[in-house]
């Protein structure tokens, strides 16, 4: 069986030599995503910033496995819609809800950074709340796009990041080992932010 034809995805009739190859990167990156292949799609310090996120949930959980699917599931996600953005297919309505995104999410880093950098300022509602908006956005940005299946991987990473406890474990200054690593992501953010990628 081809990576493309899977049981979730009907092929139509008409479908044209570029749709057939967009779903095929489509299926072929999404079974192949882990860290060293992301490393091929995403840039090396979101790389570390990934790994480092890795860690936390790790800890959090006190799983390897919980945190290489939530990991997983957080890579499918970039490079699937990265081969939509590369391939010129999102609406102008969908760039719209993109720009919003990118200005929600530039919010929550910065927030992130100032929360790590100014003692005492840590806002764990506001943090559940952009990214409650983040979540809706991504769904609708991907509506017309993408399966159930990434639906669910969306809810699955986007619930985990917004849960409070684990917000209050990642943020928590008592925990020398988390602010050590918060401290890597905030500066790999802080360089993003800067080269105004974030």
């Amino acid at each position: 069986q081809f990576l493309f034809l899977a049981d979730e995805e009907e092929l139509p009739v008409n479908a044209s030599a570029q749709t057939l190859g967009i779903r095929a990167q489509k299926k072929l990156l999404g079974k192949l995503s882990s860290k060293s292949v992301a490393k091929v799609f995403i840039d090396d310090t979101s790389g570390r910033i990934l790994d480092n996120i890795h860690k936390i949930a790790r800890g959090y959980t006190n799983s390897k496995k919980e945190a290489d699917k939530l990991l997983k599931y957080v890579i499918k996600t970039i490079v699937k819609l990265g081969i939509l953005y590369k391939n010129d297919l999102f609406t102008d309505h969908e760039l719209k809800l993109i720009d919003d995104f990118r200005n929600r999410f530039h919010s929550l880093c910065k927030a992130v950074v100032t929360f790590y950098e100014v003692d005492f300022t840590f806002d764990r509602s506001f943090l559940v709340r952009v990214l409650k908006e983040c979540q809706e956005l991504t769904h609708k940005i991907i509506a017309s796009h993408l399966t159930q299946k990434s639906h669910e991987r969306i809810d699955h990473v986007f619930n985990f990041f917004g849960n409070l406890a684990f917000l209050e474990y990642a943020f928590d200054p008592k925990l020398d080992k988390n602010r050590a690593i918060v401290g890597q992501i905030v500066e790999d953010m802080n360089s993003l932010i800067n080269d105004g990628l974030l």
